[in-house]
């Protein structure tokens, strides 16, 4: 069981947590919420096996923020003291006292019980921000033998590798009673091949497909991933794609790997249920949403084979934590049953609001997606673990793939893009193989799959057993202004899509 840092628990978290829930419950606030937080990054890049760059970050600091007569305020600083939290909680108050004419709409948090003092930490082996031990992985050593190992495969002319880790430490308290210390580690590795045409400068590339995860360095050591698989495979699936033919553009069948599906989940289900994008309160960073409230309950999200859940349990996910910046126990929720949306992902001032989330009353609860990416930052609703669930005795993906008389099997995601209302999109990928009469026929390139997400969900013929599940995702999801990154991971199995709209992305774009 890995152990809290014992440099974050040796602050004076609880001295800081009550001096400033107490000059705040002076001020006749509604509620406040205190937080202190250390999060510690490090990137490791190499270029053709020789080290690029490694850059360490730490950002540490506490906030504190207040609901008084109906209105936010908050207040942020780099002071750990006593004396540092009392004075941010004045001057929260003070913000929302400023505010308070303007505000054209009540703040009330949707009620949620007080669960006392609480430990969490994510589930991991080794922490990459510890001396290392006997045994632990070097992690630059490690990539520069698999970047060794490329380059003398014939065909290789470039290697990229890189290692990103973090860990974050967070100790919440809020005036419902609730007291959290929270920890967790995520870590992501990539490894990209290149080939280059010596005489017309064209290249391509092919990179790994091991999906970040909420690991520690154990994952370079084969734990949750075969690395060593992977790399050996490479050369040979980027020689093959140098010498594929450009896709013909037409209306395909889809097989479609977890490695890519797991981008087409995050932008067409996962931002799109987002409830205060859905409600047009966050419309300026990418848009707000088709899937309005007014369509809970009776829009057809996709066929009745798409079953996607929101969660903050699943272990080793990047959304994965035990409460929320809002003292919000982590919880499982149906979004889309059956193709049906049915819930959306939901914050404590947005689930009283449209009272959503709870059970029935029309009082409402929130799930669990608020969060801050650093102290400094107020909470907003965030997005949660967003995953579509395998069908309990599915068929595995060449089961799939024996299903398709012509068609394409994509694997791996690359370039994407989608339009301001989570609506019309497209999407490329590592690599596609034809499927010819039920078996793979070699790759083509040059390919996007474009459709509206209604469309491309209604297609949705089959889904895979719980042998294709993989948990993919992403360390930097960006919303709000000022911007906040949040990592969130997506769970889907292998799927089966019908009669999608293939385009020659070197056509489109002569065009």
């Amino acid at each position: 069981m890995p152990r809290l840092d014992p440099t974050f628990t040796a602050l004076p978290l609880s001295e800081m947590a009550q001096a400033a829930l107490t000059r705040a419950r002076e001020l006749g606030v509604e509620h406040a919420d205190f937080r202190s937080e250390r999060v510690r990054e490090r990137l490791i890049k190499l270029r053709d096996g020789q080290l690029d760059g490694k850059n360490d970050n730490e950002n540490s600091g506490i906030s504190v923020r207040v609901v008084h007569e109906g209105t936010w305020g908050f207040a942020a600083g780099v002071v750990q003291t006593p004396e540092a939290a009392a004075l941010l909680a004045e001057q929260a108050v003070q913000v929302a006292r400023i505010s308070k004419p303007i505000n054209s709409e009540l703040v009330v948090l949707a009620p949620e019980p007080s669960y006392g003092e609480q430990v969490w930490v994510s589930s991991y082996e080794i922490d990459p921000f510890e001396p290392p031990r006997d045994g632990d992985p070097d992690p630059v050593a490690l990539l520069t033998e698999w970047s060794q190992r490329l380059l003398a495969a014939d065909g290789v002319d470039h290697v990229d590798a890189s290692l990103q880790v973090a860990k974050e430490n967070k100790y919440y308290a809020d005036t419902n009673g609730t007291v959290t210390t929270q920890q967790r580690v995520r870590v992501q590795v990539e490894i990209e091949a290149i080939s280059v045409d010596s005489v017309t400068g064209a290249f391509e590339s092919m990179r790994t497909i091991g999906p970040p995860a909420g690991r520690g360095l154990e994952y370079l050591q084969g734990v949750g991933w075969d690395w060593e698989a992977e790399i050996e495979a490479l050369p040979g699936l980027l020689a093959e794609k140098v010498a594929a033919p450009s896709v013909e553009a037409g209306v395909y069948d889809l097989v479609i790997d977890p490695s890519n599906l797991w981008l087409t989940i995050h932008e067409s289900i996962g931002h799109a249920t987002e409830l205060d994008r859905a409600l047009g309160y966050e419309a300026a960073y990418a848009g707000t949403s088709f899937a309005t409230p007014d369509n809970l309950g009776t829009l057809r999200y996709g066929s009745p084979a798409l079953n996607v859940t929101g969660d903050r349990i699943v272990e080793h996910g990047l959304s994965t934590i035990g409460f929320d910046d809002e003292g919000v126990q982590a919880q499982s929720w149906d979004i889309i049953k059956d193709g049906t949306l049915v819930g959306y992902q939901l914050d404590r001032r947005i689930a009283q609001l449209r009272g959503l989330g709870g059970d029935g009353s029309g009082k409402g609860r929130s799930n669990g997606c608020a969060f801050a990416d650093s102290s400094g930052h107020v909470p907003i609703q965030r997005m949660a673990n967003v995953s579509i669930q395998p069908a309990p005795d599915g068929p595995t993906t060449e089961e799939l793939i024996s299903r398709v008389a012509d068609g394409l099997y994509i694997v791996g995601d690359k370039s994407w893009s989608i339009d301001m209302q989570r609506y019309n999109f497209q999407f490329t990928g590592q690599r596609a193989f034809r499927i010819k009469d039920g078996k793979l026929a070699g790759q083509v390139k040059d390919f996007a799959y474009q459709a509206t997400t209604t469309d491309f969900w209604g297609s949705l013929e089959a889904v895979g057993g719980p042998q294709t599940y993989v948990l993919g995702g992403a360390f930097n999801c960006g919303k709000g202004q000022p911007a906040q990154a949040a990592p969130v991971s997506h769970g889907c199995p292998s799927v089966l899509l019908r009669a999608v709209k293939i385009l020659n992305t070197v056509q489109e774009a002569g065009k």
